[in-house]
C-alpha cells in the first residue's frame, strides 16, 4: 500500500500540499489529475525521497521497488534490446554471477532465483515491449545512439516497464508516444501486475488503464474510484450539490440578518436578535469545488466558402528526393468540410502527407489540383521553438496588426484565451501550453479553409483538450488531424485515412476498429480498393453529409445552451437583488398597507418560476447535445 500522510511541502511562498493524505492499496493503478502546476510532478518527487516534505510521510512497505522513466534517455551504443534487458538489474546481476560462481550450492540458487524471476523468456518479454512502442526486429539490434530523442526516451520507457517494479511511476509517458504506441500502452498497463501511478492528460488512457483517480486540487488530495469519465460526474455532482447547500446558506444567513437589522433595536425582539447574532457566528460557510478557470479556443472562419473539392489527387507521390518518395499512390479528395485524422505509426509518413496539402512540399509525380485562393492553417509541435522568445503575446499579434489600435489588438489576443496578466509575458516564460496557444491563434489568425493540426495537445491539459474539441466543432472549415489523443479522434473526426505500406487510403471503421487492429494484429483491413467504385463514392458522400448535419445540429444547440446559460445567470441576479430588496427593513416599515413588499414578492416568484424553466430547459438542451455527439 502507499500511503501519503498528512503531507505538507511549498515551494517558496506557494503551498502544494496542505495537510494532504491518501491511501491506495496494493495492486491498484491510479491516474493523478490536477491543474497544471498543482503540484503532480512533485508529489512523485516526494514519493521517491527527491525531496522531503515539510510535515506528514509517505509510507510503503519495505523493499518496495519504485520504477519510473529515466530522465535522460539512453544514448550509448549499446543495441536497444540491451538497454531494455539491463533494467532488470537483479537478473543481470544473477547472470553476471553464474558465470563466475563455483560453489555448487550458490549456483543451484541463483539458477532456482533465475528460474523464479522467470529469466529465460526475458528477451522473448523485452522483444515484445519494444515491438509494442514501435521498434521493429532491425532496429531493436542497432545500437541507442542511431535514434531521436523522442525515440530514446521510448527505449527508457521499455526499459522500465520490462523491469516492472512494485510501484511504477509513469509522468506523461504518451507525450513522446504516436497513437499506436498509445494504444499498445493502454492495453498494457490494464494488464500490468502490479501497482502504478500515472500522470497523464489523455483521457482515454486515464478511462482504459486505471481503475480509480486521485484528484490535486488547492493542496489535498482525494481520491475516486473509477476512471476519468466517472470522476469527472462524481466531482459534478458533488459541485452541484455543493451549491445547492451553499445557496441554501446564503438565504439563511440573508434571513438572520434581515430580523436582527430589523428587531435588534426592539426591546421585546432584542433576545430573539441575540440569538440570532450569536448563530451567524457559529455558521461556518461552505467550499464549493471549484474548477479552474477554462479558456476556450477560437478559430476565425474562413471568409469565403469554396466549392469542393477543396483539394484533388491522382496518382500523386511525393517525399524530400526524387528518386526515393515516401508516399505514393495518392488518389484522393478532400471537401471543405471534411474532418479527416490521420492514421498509422511514426515514420509512416503522415507529417510530409500533411506538409503535401499544406503546400510546403510539391509532389514528384500525378496531378494535384488545390482550390486557387484557399488558405490553410498549418500547425506542428516543432514550430513552438519558431516563437520569438523575447516578444510577447501582444507584440507577436500587434506584427500581424500594424495599423490597429491597442485596445483592438489586446481584443485579439484576449480571444486567444491569453489573460491581461499573460499578455506581456515573455514566450521563453510562457507554459508550453501558452506557447501552443499563442502558436495556434498565430496559424489560424487570417481565418483558414483548411486548418492542419500536428499533435496539437501535447502540451494541453485535459480541459484544454475540451476546449479544443467544442472549437473544431464550431469550426465550420476543413480539418487534418494528427494526434496520438484518441478522445479528440473520436470527438472531432468523421473520417479515419491511414497512412501506411508507402501511401494513403481510407480506413473502413472507426477508432475502435483501429485499436483492435494495434491490439489484436494485423488481420485484412478493407480500403476502398475493395468496394466498387459507385459504392465507396456514395458511401463517402453519405458520411460527409451525416457529418455536416451533425455539425450544424450541434453548433445550434451549442448557441441555444449558450443563450439558456445567459438567461439563467440574468435571473439569477435579478432574484438576488430582489432578495436584498425583500430584506431591507425600510420596504415594510414604509408602506402601512405593504403594497411593495407584495410587489417585490410577485416579482420574485415570477422570477423563481422562470428560473426554474430556464434550467429545464438547459438540461434538456445538454441532453440532446451529448445525444448528437454520441
Amino acid at each position: 500500500m502507499l500511503h501519503i500522510n498528512d503531507l505538507t511541502y511549498r515551494i517558496g511562498p506557494r503551498l502544494l500540499f496542505d495537510h494532504a493524505t491518501v491511501a491506495l492499496p496494493e495492486g491498484t493503478k491510479t491516474g493523478l489529475v490536477g491543474p497544471n502546476g498543482a503540484g503532480k510532478t512533485t508529489l512523485f518527487k516526494l514519493i521517491t525521497g527527491e525531496i522531503a516534505p515539510e510535515t506528514g510521510a509517505v509510507m510503503m512497505p519495505k523493499r518496495t521497488r519504485i520504477g519510473q522513466v529515466a530522465q535522460e534517455a539512453p544514448g550509448s551504443d549499446d543495441a536497444l534490446i540491451d538497454v531494455v534487458l539491463a533494467a532488470d538489474t537483479e537478473r543481470a546481476a544473477l547472470i553476471e554471477e553464474a558465470e563466475t560462481a563455483t560453489d555448487p550450492h550458490r549456483i543451484a540458487d541463483i539458477q532456482t532465483r533465475l528460474a523464479d524471476i522467470d529469466a529465460h523468456s526475458a528477451e522473448a518479454r523485452a522483444a515484445i515491449i519494444l515491438s509494442g512502442l514501435g521498434f521493429d526486429g532491425a532496429t531493436q539490434a542497432g545500437p541507442c545512439s542511431a535514434l531521436s530523442g523522442g525515440w530514446r526516451m521510448r527505449v527508457a520507457l521499455a526499459a522500465v516497464l520490462f523491469a516492472e517494479p512494485d510501484l511504477l511511476l509513469l509522468d506523461e509517458p504518451t507525450n513522446y508516444l504516436d497513437l499506436e504506441g498509445t494504444i499498445w500502452l493502454e492495453s498494457y498497463l490494464a494488464r500490468y501486475p502490479r501497482s502504478v501511478l500515472l500522470i497523464s492528460h489523455d483521457r482515454d488512457l486515464l478511462n482504459k488503464a486505471v481503475d480509480g483517480i486521485v484528484h490535486l486540487d488547492a493542496g489535498k488530495l482525494t481520491h475516486y474510484r473509477g476512471g476519468y469519465d466517472q470522476f469527472d460526474r462524481q466531482r459534478r455532482e458533488q459541485q452541484a450539490l455543493q451549491l445547492k447547500l451553499k445557496k441554501k446558506q446564503e438565504d439563511q444567513r440573508r434571513h438572520m440578518e434581515a430580523f436582527v437589522e430589523r428587531f435588534r433595536s426592539k426591546a421585546s425582539r432584542a433576545r430573539q436578535a441575540q440569538s440570532r447574532l450569536k448563530a451567524l457566528a457559529k455558521l461556518q460557510p461552505i467550499t464549493v469545488l471549484a474548477d479552474s478557470t477554462l479558456l476556450p479556443f477560437s478559430f476565425p472562419e474562413p471568409p469565403k466558402k469554396l466549392s469542393p473539392p477543396i483539394v484533388a489527387m491522382e496518382d500523386v507521390s511525393v517525399g524530400y528526393e526524387p528518386d526515393r518518395p515516401v508516399l505514393t499512390r495518392l488518389d484522393l479528395r478532400i471537401d471543405d468540410d471534411d474532418r479527416i485524422a490521420l492514421l498509422g505509426a511514426n515514420g509512416n509518413g503522415k507529417s510530409t502527407f500533411a506538409k503535401l496539402i499544406a503546400g510546403r512540399l510539391a509532389p514528384f509525380a500525378g496531378r494535384m489540383k488545390r482550390v486557387h485562393n484557399m488558405r490553410v492553417a498549418y500547425f506542428a509541435q516543432h514550430q513552438l521553438d519558431e516563437l520569438k522568445p523575447e516578444q510577447t503575446a501582444y507584440d507577436h499579434v500587434r506584427e500581424l496588426m500594424p495599423d490597429a489600435t491597442e485596445a483592438r489588438v489586446r481584443a485579439r489576443v484576449g480571444a486567444m484565451g491569453f489573460v491581461k496578466t499573460k499578455m506581456d509575458t515573455p514566450a521563453r516564460s510562457l507554459s508550453g501550453g501558452e506557447k501552443a496557444r499563442l502558436l495556434l491563434g498565430l496559424a489560424t489568425f487570417d481565418g483558414a479553409h483548411l486548418l492542419i493540426l500536428d499533435e496539437p495537445t501535447n502540451h494541453l491539459d485535459i480541459d484544454s483538450r475540451e476546449a479544443l474539441v467544442h472549437a473544431l466543432a464550431n469550426y465550420s472549415g476543413a480539418v487534418i488531424l494528427i494526434t496520438h489523443d484518441q478522445h479528440l479522434i473520436e470527438a472531432s473526426a468523421d473520417r479515419l485515412w491511414l497512412v501506411a505500406d508507402g501511401t494513403t487510403e481510407p480506413f473502413d471503421g472507426d477508432i475502435a476498429d483501429y485499436r483492435r487492429l494495434v491490439v489484436e494484429g494485423p488481420r485484412k483491413k478493407k480500403t476502398r480498393s475493395d468496394e466498387a467504385p459507385q459504392n465507396r463514392k456514395t458511401v463517402a458522400q453519405d458520411r460527409r453529409r451525416s457529418a455536416a448535419a451533425r455539425r450544424g445540429e450541434t453548433a445550434a444547440l451549442r448557441k441555444r445552451i449558450k443563450e439558456t446559460e445567459s438567461l439563467v445567470s440574468n435571473l439569477q441576479k435579478e432574484i438576488q437583488a430582489l432578495d436584498g430588496r425583500l430584506a431591507d427593513g425600510a420596504l415594510y416599515d414604509g408602506d402601512g398597507d405593504g403594497a411593495a413588499a407584495a410587489e417585490h414578492a410577485r416579482a420574485r416568484s415570477d422570477a423563481t418560476r422562470a428560473l426554474d424553466e430556464a434550467e429545464d430547459l438547459w438540461l434538456r438542451l445538454s441532453a440532446d447535445l451529448e445525444a448528437a455527439q454520441a
